[in-house]
């Protein structure tokens, strides 16, 4: 697999779309930190470390809906293996004025827009969630 987070990614929008209750996926640390700014900016309820039927551990991510809609309804994947993009922290961009989010990756750890400006730090933007 090229791209572990946009595969990430796909499986939510793939399950949002079915209308699951949870989905899974391979577990490694950058997708867990991912979840992580997922869960704070509250676009999905939580997720869970377990393992598989061969014993590799996964992700088990518990996904949001509210009166029947999906809470993310759309997801994005911006920096790409083929074209990665990294900005500086005035190049940040705000998704939708402010009401979706980015994930960026810093120095710091992969964080929210909105932390990422406060902290004063760029990095490489890894998707927009609305």
């Amino acid at each position: 697999m090229n791209d572990p987070i946009g595969d990430m990614l796909t499986r939510i929008r793939n399950s949002q779309l079915r209308g699951k209750s949870v989905v899974s996926t391979p577990a490694s640390k950058l997708r867990a930190w991912v979840l992580d700014v997922l869960a704070d900016e509250g676009y999905i309820r939580g997720y869970e470390k377990g393992t598989d039927v061969n014993g590799h551990p996964t992700l088990e991510i518990s996904l949001k809906y509210y009166e029947g809609a999906p809470v993310i309804r759309e997801i994005k994947r911006v920096s790409k293996p083929g074209r990665r993009v990294y900005m500086s922290v005035k190049d940040v961009p705000q998704v939708r004025q402010g009401l979706g989010v980015s994930i960026v990756s810093t120095s710091k750890g992969v964080m929210s827009d909105a932390s990422a400006r406060s902290q004063n730090v760029g990095g490489e933007v890894l998707c927009t969630v609305f």
